[in-house]
């Protein structure tokens, strides 16, 4: 559902923006810094709105690649440590052990979780927001 809102609101953007563009046809001069230009309004209105939408699907692009970049690398890393944790104890997991079914597990056995707190790190929650 959010993205047909965010596809909706683009297209009323760029209504907007060619109703806006075609209202301003008179020519402008644009001072790029070395050379000055006269140009219709509109085509600087429309340059202007696509190179912006551009740099924002650039931006947005790279956000991406660096979040599946780093989604990989966390999953990878989770991999090796659920592979590790059986060859720490022995290749027994808590609640399994050397005692037959139906009988209970010996005082002291550990049956919890892994000790220790989790890092932020290992969890994913770093503080960066999505």
């Amino acid at each position: 559902m959010k993205i047909q809102w965010t596809l909706i609101s683009a297209l009323v953007f760029a209504l907007l923006t060619a109703v806006f563009a075609v209202i301003n046809v008179e020519p402008v001069e644009v001072n790029f810094g070395f050379a000055k230009t006269s140009t219709p309004l509109i085509l600087v209105i429309l340059t202007s709105t696509l190179l912006g939408g551009l740099i924002v699907g650039l931006f947005g692009i790279i956000r991406q690649y660096r979040l599946q970049r780093r989604i990989r690398g966390l999953e990878k890393r989770l991999h090796e440590l659920e592979n590790a944790a059986p060859a720490a104890d022995g290749g027994v997991r808590a609640g399994t052990g050397s005692a037959a079914a139906g009988e209970p597990a010996a005082a002291g056995a550990q049956t919890s979780a892994p000790a220790g707190p989790v890092s932020a790190a290992a969890a994913g929650r770093d503080g960066e927001s999505p």
